[in-house]
């Protein structure tokens, strides 16, 4: 079985610099020092919710796409090329890479790019759904049809599940603010 080791990685640091690379979950581990049942949230061939875990060493984060190992110097974030998280890897070199230098910790401008690409990310799924949802609604007000009224339970079930996906993300960013100790264990370059 593959694991959450397998595939592609892509190892940013805070220059800038960066190389894609598949890496073993053993040297992941070595380097992060976060154990197996913590990696295992990143793991594909698992299916695990929305989480953010802060360790002594590294913040493991699982929302939505974006599935990342961050450290005071370095962030390793899984599957690069995936359409999804394009945003997110531009971003981060863009940001990264910056004549414009901030006294911020490498680990929370990683953090808030990251965030913000999640949130820009279901920001647009609910457009989308909106530009669907209201010619839906008006064409079935205006003829009450079987075809018509398939078309908006099927748009009503893809909401939801958006709203579900929102919902997930939303308690686990809650979880982590309402938690003084979890947000100080972000702070990984203080350490």
């Amino acid at each position: 079985k593959k694991g959450a080791g397998s595939g592609d990685w892509l190892l940013m640091d805070s220059s800038g610099r960066e190389v894609t690379t598949s890496v073993s979950k053993y040297r992941i581990m070595n380097w992060t020092q976060i154990n197996p049942r913590d990696l295992r949230i990143i793991d594909p061939v698992f299916c695990y919710p929305s989480a953010i875990l802060c360790r002594e060493k590294a913040i493991v984060l699982n929302l939505e796409h974006i599935k990342a190992i961050i450290t005071s110097e370095k962030v390793l974030l899984r599957n690069p090329t995936d359409e999804n998280a394009i945003p997110v890897v531009q971003e981060l070199r863009r940001v990264l890479k910056s004549e414009e230098r901030t006294d911020d910790p490498f680990e929370f401008r990683v953090l808030e790019v990251v965030l913000e690409g999640i949130c820009s990310y279901l920001s647009a799924r609910s457009i989308e759904m909106d530009n669907q949802v209201y010619p839906a609604l008006d064409l079935l007000t205006s003829k009450i049809t079987s075809r018509n009224f398939d078309d908006v339970r099927r748009l009503k079930s893809q909401i939801t599940r958006l709203t579900s996906r929102v919902h997930k993300v939303q308690d686990e960013l809650e979880k982590l603010l309402d938690d003084e100790y979890e947000m100080e264990c972000l702070y990984l370059s203080r350490k």
